[in-house]
């Protein structure tokens, strides 16, 4: 694969959120610093603000982000305001409520629902919008979203809100929200090595309905927020020597493959790795690659 020349088109488009965004986004997690949060070293506001221009200029107009995500020197919105206003009108930028981090970055009581007003008004001041295109209500492990997700549509009917999406949820949840208002996005948990019979479920339901479904954590896997997998499974590391990859694009490859609605979402505050993250949307498996992956989860399809 030649990185350089492929731009984010070639993963193909999906609409979302009134608008046709090609497949390979951007998350803004890794912006901040080596690792997400307040777990690695701070990034050079530079290069990251660098990292978000080409990006759009590589054709990403999908970016993933949250209030939430800083380091102690760096703000991903800051960085994302100061490098794209004014935005482009063909990007889309989806944000997350729900999780609340004070100012040492330690992580605190979520948000009651007569909070994410002040929620999602962070979000606009931080990235300097009057509203947001896509906002996803992040379940922190309550057993109903009834009553988050109907604060998050009165903010809709208010024109806060353009479009509302689902963020670690279960078939449930997706039911309960749906009852509410429309749902055009669910964001969950999901890696080539990380199998979950639920996630598995969310993502066939989306298929069925035509609701985007896009994973976090699709190249770190297990490692979560900490860094990007640095070890690969035999199959993997095959698959990649075979097309002149790497795993890292092998494991954005495959997730791409689950269906024309999974949008992928990398992230990095690395030049180089956004060139390759890009370029993983040509990456075409066979049915053969396909199976010998999905067999690490179980998969026998």
């Amino acid at each position: 694969m030649t990185s350089e020349t492929i731009t984010a088109d070639a993963a193909g488009t999906w609409k979302l959120a009134g608008l046709t965004v090609n497949r390979i986004g951007f998350g803004a997690m890794r912006l901040t610093g080596s690792a997400a949060f307040h777990l690695g070293t701070p990034s050079d506001r530079d290069r990251s603000i660098a990292v978000l221009r080409r990006a759009i200029e590589l054709g990403v107009n999908h970016i993933d982000t949250a209030a939430f995500y800083f380091s102690q020197l760096r703000s991903a919105n800051e960085i994302i305001n100061s490098a794209l206003a004014p935005y482009p009108d063909d990007l889309l930028v989806a944000v997350k409520v729900g999780p609340f981090r004070d100012y040492h970055g330690e992580w605190g009581t979520s948000a009651r629902p007569d909070q994410l007003r002040g929620h999602v008004e962070e979000n606009l001041r931080q990235l300097g919008r009057d509203h947001l295109d896509l906002v996803y209500l992040r379940r922190m492990r309550q057993e109903s979203v009834a009553e988050h997700f109907g604060a998050l549509a009165e903010l809709r009917e208010a024109g806060l809100i353009r479009h509302l999406g689902l963020s670690d949820v279960e078939p449930v949840h997706l039911a309960e929200a749906q009852a509410i208002a429309p749902v055009v996005s669910v964001q969950n948990r999901y890696a080539l090595d990380d199998p979950n019979p639920v996630t598995d479920e969310v993502l066939r339901l989306c298929g069925e309905q035509g609701i985007a479904f896009v994973p976090f954590y699709a190249v770190a896997g297990k490692s979560g927020p900490r860094a990007a997998a640095d070890h690969h499974d035999a199959a993997v590391r095959a698959v990649a020597a075979a097309h002149g990859a790497t795993p890292a694009q092998v494991r954005l490859a495959w997730t791409l493959h689950q269906g024309p609605h999974v949008l992928a979402i990398p992230g990095t505050s690395n030049p180089d790795h956004l060139v390759e993250n890009v370029a993983a949307g040509a990456l075409r498996l066979t049915d053969e690659e396909s199976r010998r992956l999905g067999a690490l989860r179980g998969q026998s399809d």
